[in-house]
């Protein structure tokens, strides 16, 4: 957790989450402190907490803004910054004057999600090179604390940080690698707020109003939750009971504990909901693992996810980029139905049915034993391809393949792509990842050849296909890529029922 700066002195109100105090009744959230960015080419909130009535004025380069303080709040909006500092902020009332220093102006990128994306930078793979160069004081960071909630809060501990090697070991590997390519590109500061929980489910980072929406969330989460407490109650009663009873009997006792239930909503009533609403330009997510039994449901609780962040930040539709599941699991000889499939298909359909959303493929650094593949600057790097392309606009391939179409003919099916590229190759030898079926739907591994800007599938076994399927397993092999180096998104081309249907 950071430390607070010299400016940060009241211990009392620190610990409360506010940055000190310009006399005893004006607050700021903890996002204000030194070292801070402001998102540059829009409208940016300044806001806090005062005794009604109380005049607070800001400043900050030539701009001054004045609110005064009614039920306890305050809040003014500076107009359109340009990138680049540093600067100072400036916060006056009753005659005394707070200063952030060392304010940049740049992008302020969210980076959230489940353990994938809090794995930190000392965690990943072989990291010491670049923990070693990551000082860049254009690149700052901020690390929300986990903090669960029943209610939404503006509680936080936290303060910005100047990206350095010792900063940088503890925050999130993703993050920074994305952060750094970002910089790199765009040549402006980035400031990156992480706020991330391992094992975490998407329904903990929505709002109670956003699951209320949809009715079938009140069977399938909201009522589920009570039912879910008092499993996970009583599985932890007969572990504890078993624990003691190894213990009395002098026995060796290994069972790891069961898993605790997560609270829907808890996550973004602690950890979002302190940050909105701070100007940013996007967000960037890696979550999904803790809902692929349920991924059936994720094709409409994610999107809907995404539309509560838009909704409640009010800066319109805002970039929201993803990573898709990384392979993981055994490596099964036949094609079968998979959970993770099904997830990463539910991910893929968020890009088509909402605007800028964006999508990482990466079933090149799976690890079939690890949840946690280490090796997180591919990821972080196609992150920002695709920061670069769908928040900034520039004309670059940013997606490997992803299936548009497909031909039925003659015992063969021709597959037809979107994001080709320069053009589509098998990595590593003949592809590999292709299934197809009859009518008996019994899908066997299929013959795939790049011809021109399409794949053909068949195989002896089939000669009257119906479907074919791509990469569709919990840990697939395959190795269809564009030129641009970037790899194939795994899809399928039926619409046959999914195994994922979520209880009630």
């Amino acid at each position: 957790m950071m430390k607070a700066k010299s400016l940060r002195a009241w211990v009392w109100i620190i610990s409360l989450g506010f940055t000190p105090p310009v006399d005893a009744e004006v607050r700021l959230p903890a996002l204000f402190s030194d070292n801070l960015v402001l998102q540059q080419g829009v409208s940016v909130p300044v806001w806090g907490w005062a005794d009604d009535g109380e005049k607070i004025t800001v400043k900050f380069r030539a701009q001054s803004a004045t609110a005064t303080a009614h039920n306890g709040k305050w809040s003014v909006r500076l107009s359109s910054l340009k990138a680049g500092g540093p600067d100072v902020l400036t916060i006056s009332a009753k005659g005394r004057t707070l200063q952030f220093t060392n304010v940049l102006v740049g992008e302020v990128w969210i980076c959230s999600g489940q353990s994938n994306m809090e794995l930190p930078m000392s965690q990943s793979w072989e990291p010491e090179a670049a923990i070693a160069s990551a000082t860049n004081t254009l690149i700052r960071l901020f690390n929300v604390p986990n903090l669960k909630s029943d209610a939404p809060t503006v509680r936080l501990d936290a303060a910005w940080k100047a990206c350095s090697p010792d900063a940088i070991k503890s925050f999130s590997a993703v993050g920074y690698f994305f952060g750094r390519d970002l910089q790199n590109a765009r040549k402006v500061p980035v400031g990156l707020i992480q706020s991330d929980w391992g094992g975490s489910p998407a329904e903990v980072w929505m709002s109670r109003e956003s699951l209320e929406i949809n009715p079938r969330y009140q069977a399938e989460i909201l009522d589920r939750y009570s039912i879910d407490l008092k499993n996970y109650q009583a599985a932890l009663a007969a572990y504890e009971k078993e624990k003691a009873e190894a213990k009395s009997n002098g026995q060796e006792f290994k069972k790891n504990p069961p898993w605790p239930t997560w609270r829907p909503t808890e996550l973004y009533n602690g950890m979002i909901a302190p940050l909105i609403p701070y100007a940013i330009k996007g967000a960037i997510w890696y979550q999904g693992e803790s809902n692929a039994s349920r991924a059936e449901q994720y094709r409409t609780l994610f999107p809907d996810m995404i539309r509560n962040w838009r909704r409640d930040w009010g800066q319109g539709d805002f970039s929201f980029l993803e990573v898709q599941l990384a392979p993981f699991m055994k490596i099964q000889e036949q094609p079968q139905e998979s959970s993770w499939a099904e997830l990463r298909e539910a991910q893929w359909l968020a890009t088509q049915v909402l605007p800028n959303v964006g999508m990482a493929v990466i079933t090149d650094v799976g690890d079939p034993a690890d949840i946690h593949p280490k090796k997180k600057l591919p990821v972080g790097a196609r992150l920002a391809l695709a920061a670069r392309a769908i928040a900034y606009g520039e004309r670059i391939e940013y997606s490997g393949p992803v299936y548009s179409g497909a031909v039925f003919k003659d015992g063969k099916v021709v597959l037809q792509f979107d994001h080709v590229g320069q053009g589509l190759e098998a990595r590593d030898g003949e592809l590999k990842g292709f299934a197809i079926c009859g009518d008996d739907k019994k899908f066997v591994w299929a013959k795939a050849e790049i011809v021109g800007k399409t794949v053909v599938v068949s195989s002896p076994e089939v000669s009257r296909p119906v479907a074919v399927r791509y990469g569709w397993a919990d840990c697939p092999v395959v190795n269809l890529w564009n030129k641009d180096g970037l790899p194939a998104s795994p899809f399928r081309t039926d619409d046959f029922p999914l195994t994922t249907v979520a209880k009630k």
